[in-house]
């Protein structure tokens, strides 16, 4: 697999020393307060928070909220302006200040939270078609599945993303690493909360992909340097670690933690996707998958049984398989839709285009849905923040910023990057902390069973109902479907009321 460009790729949707201490803690500003432009830099083309009213029907009702665009300020310990910190906020009228606050964000590293707003918990969203793929259809609706039915939210932009950015261009690496990145969103989240007086308030975080990783790096550092305990976590489609992530493409183990995702959209393929079916490829891939790969390459007609067992089991034609030695590797998507043309996205196994780089044996042409449906995020957010939000900047939003991910200071490289740590910590020491893990069945980026494999492997920490995970229909952005999108944002629903 071409790891630097799965990464680079990842909505998992990340930060190592310098920017917590750089960040002056007795300097907040008040964004509110501010009656125009100011700041060094870039800095100057970021307008005041703008504060606008709204309402949007539920199937609860209709639901009124103030939304509020604007930054949130970090000064050095020089007391000068250091970076300005892109945020959009949906309160709740009337909800109370002891209404549940979820902190919002993406991953990448270097996605901007556009993806989960309009995509999933906004209260409006980015309707893509009845297929949810055709981005030049993309027009803003009302979301009635809004997460502001039962949490206010913040949703905010790490520096470099989105709109948020150092006054000086070369203070923003000092961001871009594991810690200091944890430490900069935490610092975020406590300016907001002081200066909306919302101590008070259970406090949830939620982040997709690499953000799951970040949002256990953040809830530890909000305890450690802010004194601010979080109650529960959702992650969406999470990185939890790199040594299965980005491991090696020969471990057995990976393969077989990988080949459920395959066998998932093949039976999406075949119109019979069913649970006991997955089952049964859930219990080959960590039996006689696994065991096979793990020892001496199959001979013969022992050989030809397991590749052909495999091919079924994935939908990879038999010759890919056999090529592979069984393993699951970035082959499939060139491989999987070989006979139809057509190449699939790591980010569901189940979308399929026609090939558009059809002489080539590599897959390393731009991803169906990352590069042919997610962009569509980034202009459609910039036009709702000008045209609704009243947040008006000549500046570009960074979606995806592509100078992040380059630039990322993995500290002793990602393979050994993780969260379980984090999540132990968090069980152990906060005993009322919950977490929620969403997954797509067919995201080949983040496997769901990567996922089952490390909290399987968590010890034994309160009652079992403290860790959930829920698997729907879909892919890395599971909310590109309709159903799941209703689905998930239900289950979410049910897990603020289990902190009630």
């Amino acid at each position: 697999m071409k790891r630097s460009f799965l990464w680079r790729f990842l909505l998992v949707f990340v930060l190592a020393g310098g920017a917590g201490t750089a960040i002056a803690q007795n300097k907040p500003a008040a964004p509110h307060d501010r009656a125009g432009p100011s700041g060094p830099g870039v800095l100057q083309l970021l307008p005041a928070d703008s504060v606008t009213e709204h309402v949007v029907d539920t199937a609860q009702g209709k639901l009124a909220y103030t939304a509020t665009a604007g930054t949130l300020t970090f000064f050095n310990q020089s007391g000068e302006k250091m970076a300005d910190v892109f945020y959009t906020a949906y309160v709740k009228k009337n909800g109370g200040a002891d209404r549940p606050l979820t902190f919002v964000f993406n991953g990448g590293p270097g996605a901007a939270s556009a993806f989960l707003n309009l995509g999933l918990v906004g209260p409006r969203i980015l309707d893509m078609g009845p297929q949810g793929h055709d981005a030049a259809q993309a027009k803003l609706i009302d979301n009635p599945d809004t997460w502001l039915r039962f949490t206010d939210l913040v949703l905010i932009d790490p520096i470099g993303t989105g709109w948020s950015r150092t006054a000086k261009p070369d203070d923003a690496r000092s961001f871009w690493n594991v810690s200091g990145d944890a430490d900069a969103m935490a610092k975020a989240i406590a300016l907001y909360v002081d200066k909306n007086n919302r101590i008070g308030s259970p406090k949830y975080l939620l982040g997709e992909s690499y953000g799951g990783l970040r949002a256990a790096k953040t809830a530890r550092a909000l305890q450690r340097e802010q004194g601010i305990v979080i109650n529960g976590i959702v992650m969406l489609s999470p990185f939890l670690e790199g040594w299965l992530t980005f491991g090696d493409d020969g471990s057995a183990l990976r393969a077989a933690l990988q080949l459920p995702s395959l066998a998932a959209a093949a039976l999406e393929r075949k119109g019979t996707f069913n649970h006991d079916a997955l089952a049964k490829a859930e219990k080959f891939a960590m039996t006689d998958y696994l065991t096979t790969l793990a020892g001496p390459a199959p001979r013969g007609a022992a050989a030809k049984a397991f590749y052909d067992k495999v091919a079924q089991v994935s939908g990879l034609p038999v010759a890919a398989v056999s090529k592979a030695r069984g393993f699951v590797t970035d082959a499939f998507i060139k491989t999987l839709r070989a006979g139809d043309g057509k190449i699939v996205s790591r980010y569901d196994a189940t979308f399929a285009v026609d090939d558009p780089f059809p002489e080539e044996r590599a897959g390393h042409a731009p991803d169906p849905v990352l590069d042919g449906v997610a962009r569509a995020y980034g202009g459609a957010f910039a036009a709702y923040a000008r045209n609704e939000l009243g947040f008006k900047t000549p500046m570009t939003y960074e979606l995806l910023a592509n100078n992040v991910t380059r630039h990322w200071d993995w500290g002793h490289g990602r393979n050994n990057v993780g969260a379980e740590s984090d999540l132990r910590v968090l069980l152990s020491f906060t005993p009322s902390f919950r977490l929620l893990i969403a997954h797509g069945y067919s995201d080949m980026v983040t496997p769901y069973a990567m996922t089952r494999y490390v909290l399987d492997h968590l010890p034994p920490l309160g009652p079992p109902s403290r860790t959930t995970l829920k698997l729907y229909r879909g892919g890395h952005m599971l909310y590109l479907d309709a159903d799941s999108r209703r689905a998930f944002s239900t289950d979410a629903a049910a897990f603020y009321r289990g902190g009630e």
